[in-house]
């Protein structure tokens, strides 16, 4: 494979005759390149007005690799031809340098330019470009690589370094000002090989030094990135990072192009710097890795429309006011600080409200809200910010937010956050996370990066202030109130969404929504007097956990959960007992006898109308559960006390004697909570703890509040 090296454009900021003067100083050899031993000109040639200098030099390069691969190869040193051919018309030096040790096995090419900088012709800008081919090396071929391209990275940024240090030497010897080349018939004496250099006058008011400008650096000179440019936007990148990020944008450039109203080809808008970057850091900087997952995400963001999103999303009145999230300063490093009250959000409800693209969108105008600030952020405090930090509270987290349809849409949100947003989270807090927080980090955690993982930071109820808290990484004056900070914080805390406000599948449809997962995994059973509603879930081990969500859709009722050694069997037809009526089925067979046949595990819960109830049990023995769910203030229906035929019929002609709920339950191995079990202890007997709370509240306010 063939490495390639592509160098920012580098700007000295002297004239190009003073750069030169400079760069003639680095032979025949120069101390600041210890590899480089020396060299000698092997052939040399001007024209004939003076304005083209051709030389030809064989340098001695020292390559510091292994003695056994020295001995190996059988050379102690390797040489270089070097071309340069140097246009004092034009100011510009053109650089060729090929290999000679071993050009039949490896080959390298190197090209230099220095020539005047576009935009002011007292600067001189240098680039630098090179690649690495190595057909065979006695088997050393992977070796050979990675020891040249570490030497030759090395030794990159030197170059400028050099060229700075004899430039500061020719100052310090007096020379201010090299005059430009003119042609013959305009000198009245003919030029020596290089520009005389005129002495240093005696008053500094005469001086003609030019100092480095203040301008700020510009993002492209006829679409070049400059080093300058760079580390002041981009960051610190070492010469392989800057050479993919030049070579990616190079690329996009060369393919993405559109048609001008003259029906000329011309390049299309590319995604700025820092957004191409983000996906080399997502990648490790593999240009073709990132150019696959950049190309995606362009085809993505045109399908979708992305970048208008800003403009165009306006979330609906009731999201701004139950999606406990907003930007709020900034952190210790002056990333955007969003902070996340996810603890209080009602997740079931913003899905069921608004439908999981809508929900998809807003994260997304979130998200590039985020990059917005962090430009804004660059600006303000003058040093490169390419990422946001995110502050989640977990305060009233509970088993409620495990709502299956709502995780799936929490992992669809990630995977396309990944997929888009690489490397744009700086730094994750969470902060008050109670013992149940590990079993959404375990469904969650396999879906997230691991570069982004290692950016999260996790603090438990009371470890989040004081030292080693929050106070290392956001000022205190921007701590927001509710975590005990000084600063007033006017992100919504969320809170439960009307059901009022619940949407039809038709009507989520008819919006482009897509579809909710509660048509394939929840189901539905009618309730009557006399005749609960049973389901029965076989456990092989112990310390499985069973999880359930259910609505309440019409009427009150009690939730039970029994386990059982025997297996039940469904109603068996009997004269003397009604059959299973619609979708209500029966499984606790009439000869059981409470704890004897079958035992009780959960405490009944008493539900209301308009409930939404989530909750876990960790199984103690393998058997048999059944989950049932009757009529609240009927009793249960045992041996003794069975209904006649024609008692329940009365009742089920009476529409007030019959409940409804929606359910989907799910057992979860034992084995995907390993190491985690102990976090599951607060999840026993773990029914919605928003629901309890509010339940005195919701009764003088409308029965459409439930915990969602």
């Amino acid at each position: 494979m063939v490495q390639k090296y592509q160098s920012p454009v580098r700007v000295h900021k002297y004239p190009f005759e003073m750069v030169m003067a400079a760069y003639e100083r680095r032979f025949p050899t120069c101390p600041q390149i210890p590899v480089f031993l020396g060299s000698e000109i092997l052939s040399e040639s001007r024209s004939e007005d003076g304005s083209l200098h051709v030389l030809e030099r064989s340098c001695k390069l020292n390559v510091d690799a292994p003695r056994l691969l020295k001995k190996i190869a059988g050379v102690e040193y390797v040489y270089f031809i070097q071309k340069n051919t140097l246009n004092w018309k034009e100011r510009t030096l053109l650089i060729e340098a090929r290999n000679e040790t071993f050009s039949s096995r490896v080959t390298v090419n190197e090209t230099c330019s220095y020539s005047v900088h576009p935009e002011n012709e007292d600067w001189t800008c240098f680039e630098q470009s090179a690649s690495l081919d190595i057909k065979s090396f006695f088997g050393f071929e992977n070796t050979v690589e990675k020891i040249a391209m570490k030497q030759y990275t090395a030794n990159i940024k030197r170059g400028k370094e050099v060229i700075e240090y004899y430039l500061n030497e020719l100052r310090v010897e007096g020379v201010a000002v090299i005059p430009r080349w003119h042609p013959p018939e305009e000198r009245i004496q003919a030029p020596p090989s290089l520009p005389r250099l005129a002495s240093l006058p005696e008053s500094r008011a005469e001086v003609e030094l030019l100092e480095p400008s203040s301008t700020e650096p510009t993002a492209s000179d006829a679409d070049k990135l400059h080093a300058d440019y760079i580390e002041r936007y981009l960051g610190q990148l070492t010469p392989m990072q800057e050479s993919g990020l030049i070579q990616l944008r190079r690329w996009l450039q060369e393919t993405h192009k559109g048609k001008s109203e003259a029906g000329e080809w011309k390049p299309e808008k590319i995604p700025k710097d820092e957004h191409i970057l983000r996906f080399l850091r997502a990648r490790d900087f593999s240009v073709d890795k990132a150019r696959e997952m950049l190309c995606q995400s362009l085809t993505w963001r045109k399908q979708y429309q992305v970048d208008y999103i800003l403009e165009m999303w306006r979330p609906p009145s009731f999201l701004e006011e139950h999606y406990g999230g907003g930007w709020h300063f900034h952190d210790r490093d002056g990333r955007p600080l969003y902070i996340l009250r996810l603890g209080q959000m009602d997740t079931k409800g913003l899905v069921k409200a608004l439908g999981e693209e809508a929900l998809l969108r807003h994260v997304l105008s979130i998200n590039e809200e985020g990059q917005k600030r962090c430009e804004e952020n660059t600006k303000i405090f003058g040093r490169p910010i390419t990422s946001w930090t995110c502050l989640v509270d977990l305060e009233g987290l509970n088993m409620r937010h495990l709502w299956r349809p709502g995780v799936k849409a929490l992992l669809r949100i990630i995977e396309v956050v990944e997929a888009n947003y690489p490397e744009t989270l700086g730094r994750l807090l969470i902060v008050r996370a109670p013992r149940v927080f590990p079993v959404l980090w375990t469904l969650v955690s396999p879906f997230i990066n691991d570069n982004t993982r290692q950016k999260f930071l996790i603090y438990s109820e009371s470890c989040y202030q004081g030292a080693g808290g929050l106070v290392d990484y956001i000022g205190k004056e921007i701590i927001p109130d509710f975590l005990g900070g000084e600063c007033l914080c006017n992100v919504p805390e969320g809170g439960l969404v009307p059901k009022s406000l619940y949407q039809t599948e038709e009507e989520l449809e008819s919006l482009d929504h897509i579809r909710l997962w509660t048509e394939t995994i929840y189901q539905s059973a009618s309730i009557f007097k006399g005749a609960p509603h049973e389901i029965v879930l076989e456990i092989l081990e112990g310390c499985s956990v069973i999880t359930w969500d259910f609505d309440i859709l019409k009427g009150d009722v009690v939730f039970n959960i029994f386990h059982s050694k025997l297996s039940p069997q469904t109603m068996r037809k009997d004269p003397a007992v009604l059959p299973p009526i619609g979708n209500n089925v029966q499984l606790i067979e009439r000869s059981w006898v409470l704890g004897a046949d079958y035992s009780m595990v959960e405490s009944p819960l008493s539900c209301r109308e308009g409930e939404s109830i989530q909750g876990s049990h960790i199984t103690r023995w393998p058997g048999f559960y059944i989950l049932q769910w009757k009529m609240k203030g009927h009793p249960f229906c045992t041996a003794s006390a069975l209904p006649r035929v024609d008692d329940v019929l009365a009742t089920l002609q009476v529409s007030s004697h019959k409940c409804k709920v929606m359910y989907y339950t799910e057992v979860l191995a034992s084995q995907d909570f390993r190491g985690s079990m102990t976090s599951l202890e607060s999840c026993h007997s773990g029914f919605s703890q928003l629901s309890v709370s509010t339940t005195s509240s919701s009764q003088s306010q409308s029965s459409s509040l439930i915990s969602r």
